[in-house]
């Protein structure tokens, strides 16, 4: 049984290189992961994701556990044979999806009680629930259960969801070490703490002290700015980067939509990544297109498209032979599919059009990341 392990093996500024171990392999950081909900990459197979050069994937917790289950998983050998990858994944909690449902939830002290948005049955998580959830969907890394805080939420609504969620982070970590820190397959897994604290500085620096302090595997940091306000993100990450260990990695939760959001959160300091972004956005006509570059010290995505993007539904690229972007080394761009043709396929909603278009944007998530771990390690 191989445990997990992290090693860091270069920093430039805040920006930093790694490589984790895991019982399914390892992974060099930084790195992007793939969202796969419900075990399934949306519109692609386990061979499509491989081959845009993925290194870890993430399943959600709340969705495999109101289907088809974890038991059932677990019977049929756990999310790794489930969907016949063979590499490293990581779930999460389910708090997001649990906190997200609004009305359907109500935050007690023990836990969550909350109702499925596909068939109205009430379900209650508590931490253990969580984490025995996880333990039986095998993945290598785990998440603690937390409560994802809104931004605009209060001080003192704050601190009592901080309070909370320091109490669950213990809950899991007890009885994640009482389970000897292996999974219902017996591989062990890594746990991951969350620190929380909305967009409250000292609250946000005490989440860090507590988190820190338990001896988990990783350190993620959660709540609604991370990822859908990069101003925001940088702003947290000021206020704990220096609490946070530099033997541990660091996951910035759901962050990841465009290339641009990457560039800027690993000179931040993070070292993981996972968002829906680019698998949706490329389902939605939107390509990404620009390249890694330097400026005054500074890493950028560069690219003559607002936010990095190719809007493929436009009417000017039905008669573009260019593939998307000339040097690109997707399987798409590799295989010639032109502009025009994917133009076609989207108008039409043939369904080849959203794989090769999602084959693309997460190659170009996966290549970039690639690129800046490179740049790194040259420093």
């Amino acid at each position: 049984m191989t445990p997990f392990s992290f090693r860091l093996q270069q920093t430039r500024q805040r920006a930093r290189a790694g490589e984790f171990v895991t019982p399914h392999g390892k992974v060099q950081t930084p790195v992007f992961m793939p969202v796969g909900t419900k075990a399934s990459v949306k519109s692609l197979d386990s061979l499509d994701v491989a081959q845009t050069g993925a290194q870890i994937i993430l399943g959600n917790t709340y969705h495999l556990f109101l289907k088809p289950g974890e038991q059932l998983i677990h019977e049929l050998g756990g999310l790794h044979q489930f969907m016949n990858w063979d590499q490293p994944i990581l779930t999460d909690s389910g708090g997001f999806q649990v906190f997200s449902l609004g009305s359907r939830t109500t935050i007690l002290e023990h836990g969550v009680e909350f109702y499925s948005h596909l068939d109205g049955t009430r379900h209650f998580f508590t931490p253990e629930t969580s984490i025995e959830i996880q333990r039986h969907l095998g993945a290598d890394i785990i998440m603690a259960f937390d409560e994802c805080t809104p931004d605009l939420a209060d001080a003192v609504y704050t601190q009592a969801a901080l309070d909370r969620t320091h109490r669950w982070a213990e809950q899991c970590f007890n009885y994640w070490h009482k389970k000897e820190r292996l999974s219902a397959q017996g591989r062990y897994q890594a746990l991951f703490g969350i620190i929380q604290g909305a967009m409250h500085p000292e609250l946000r620096r005490q989440s860090a002290q507590f988190i820190t302090g338990l001896d988990f595997d990783g350190i993620a940091v959660g709540g609604e700015t991370i990822g859908y306000n990069m101003a925001g993100s940088q702003e947290v990450m000021d206020w704990i980067e220096e609490i946070l260990p530099a033997d541990k990695p660091r996951y910035a939760m759901g962050l990841g939509r465009d290339p641009e959001d990457i560039v800027a959160a690993v000179q931040m300091g993070f070292d993981m990544f996972d968002c829906v972004g680019p698998t949706r956005l490329a389902r939605n006509g939107a390509l990404f297109y620009g390249h890694l570059a330097e400026k005054g010290g500074k890493f950028v995505f560069e690219s003559p498209h607002h936010h990095g993007r190719l809007n493929i539904r436009r009417q000017e690229f039905s008669h573009d032979t260019r593939v998307i972007m000339e040097d690109c080394d997707c399987t798409t761009c590799q295989a010639g599919y032109t502009r025009a043709y994917l133009n076609h396929l989207y108008k039409n909603h043939e369904l080849s059009y959203y794989r090769l278009a999602s084959i693309h944007n997460v190659r170009c998530m996966m290549r970039l990341t690639e690129q800046l771990r490179e740049e790194i390690l040259r420093s």
